[in-house]
């Protein structure tokens, strides 16, 4: 186990450009299960959870290249499908959460697939419901393998049909359009998610001959095809560490630009901080946010407190609120923040808490933040990350507070963030790795 020393209080400056984005990359890497040719994809990030991705294709017989430290070739054309009944992929799958997305890409291509319940984040329950359902109505059959977290999944055809999704899952749409891509007819998929990144997947299977439309909306329309093509695709900056690098420079920069964010893929990220009183320049693809020594929460006309809520796209991600927590903690104002998507993902306001913030966790949901208004300052503490992105926001609120702080179990920050203390020191941090 790896802990990250944070000596706080040392200010950031100049520019940082953000990774390719982590759940875009599990989806189009999983796609490239669908094709026996050559698929290559760039601006993957160098993470733990794609780079365990990647090693899971490898094991089931994917031909992986490494064209640069970014950059990587797929070729699926034979992979070894006996593997996947074995306890040793059932293990490994059982370890990663996005393991799930190999589901759709491999019952449309071969017709069967075996997955455990994925790991990942400690933040609540996330059930597989809305991926099954989705399979369930193209045709597939599924059983639970008594008294395991396996499941089996066949179909002899996939024929596509209406359905209407229970949740507006992203993981969930990303394996139903996968599997969907092959059936045959028409699959009319209403309420799925809409996220830059199931566009991206979207795009990149039309590219490869699939005929999908409504891109972009909360409902598509498939129509089935025989095969897909090879391709050569690259992944959008990742929203969430760009989010996170707007948190650092409001509580800790003296000026930070971040290069090349995709703003027509932001959505309302910008705005939200906004809405925090944080100035946010923006200037051709780039952020720039200013020192500020105060910014002051908005309230709603009527006069009453802010309120900030996750949402499916184009709604606020829940991703960032951990993130927008801590930023509101030295705000000038109140502000309360609804994770409605994850029960357990606020339990960390625990840490920032005993770091001196005053937050009222109303209920697994819900959290009141009085900002110090810079004040006061965050004093340093130890503790260990829960998720990875709890796990950044502490390390945006250990950067920010009095004296040294430890980070135990950043092997959740390792999963989403690529070389995060060395790209925060090129700015003026202090953060050791232990």
């Amino acid at each position: 186990m790896s802990s990250f020393i944070i000596e706080g209080g040392h200010p950031l400056k100049g520019e940082i450009t953000p990774q390719g984005a982590k759940n875009e990359a599990l989806e189009v890497i999983c796609a490239a299960l669908l094709t026996p040719e050559e698929v290559i994809i760039r601006n993957i990030p160098d993470i733990r959870d794609v780079n365990n991705l990647i090693l899971l294709l490898e094991d089931i017989g994917v031909k992986v290249k490494r064209l640069s430290r970014n950059e990587y070739s797929f070729i699926a054309d034979e992979p070894n499908l006996e593997y996947l009944e074995s306890q040793d992929f059932v293990k490994k799958c059982s370890q990663l959460r996005g393991s799930v997305l190999m589901i759709g890409p491999l019952l449309a291509r071969f017709g069967k697939a075996v997955i455990a319940k994925p790991g990942g984040d400690k933040i609540g329950r996330r059930r597989l419901d809305t991926h099954f359902l989705g399979f369930k109505y193209l045709g597939a059959e599924f059983r639970q393998v008594y008294n395991t977290n396996v499941y089996e999944i066949y179909a002899e055809k996939l024929t596509g049909c209406y359905m209407l999704l229970d949740e507006a899952s992203v993981t969930g749409t990303a394996n139903i359009i996968m599997a969907s891509v092959f059936a045959e007819g028409t699959t009319t998929i209403y309420n799925a998610a809409c996220e830059p990144y199931i566009q991206q997947l979207c795009h990149m299977l039309n590219k490869m001959g699939a005929q999908i439309s409504g891109i972009g909306s909360n409902l598509l329309t498939i129509v089935g095809v025989k095969n897909l093509h090879g391709i050569d695709h690259r992944i959008l900056p990742d929203m969430i560490e760009v989010g996170s690098f707007i948190g650092m420079a409001a509580m800790c920069g003296e000026g930070i630009r971040i290069k090349d964010v995709s703003l027509k893929n932001l959505g309302n990220i910008p705005d939200s901080f906004r809405r925090l009183g944080v100035k946010i320049d923006v200037e051709g693809d780039d952020l720039i946010i200013p020192q500020q020594d105060h910014y002051a929460i908005e309230s709603f006309i009527d006069g009453t407190i802010m309120t900030l809520a996750d949402a499916p796209w184009p709604g606020l991600t829940p991703d960032l609120i951990s993130v927008l927590i801590v930023v509101a903690t030295q705000a000038r104002g109140s502000v309360l923040f609804h994770q409605k998507m994850f029960e357990s993902r606020l339990f960390f306001v625990d840490k920032l808490i005993d770091m001196g913030a005053q937050i009222i966790l109303c209920d697994p949901h819900r959290a009141v933040v009085v900002g110090h208004d810079h004040n006061i300052r965050l004093r340093a503490g130890r503790m260990a990350s829960p998720d990875i992105r709890a796990g950044i926001a502490l390390l945006i609120a250990a950067m920010s507070a009095n004296g040294t702080s430890r980070i135990e179990n950043i092997e959740q920050i390792d999963r989403g963030y690529e070389d995060i203390e060395e790209r925060l020191n090129s700015l003026g941090a202090r953060i050791r790795r232990e």
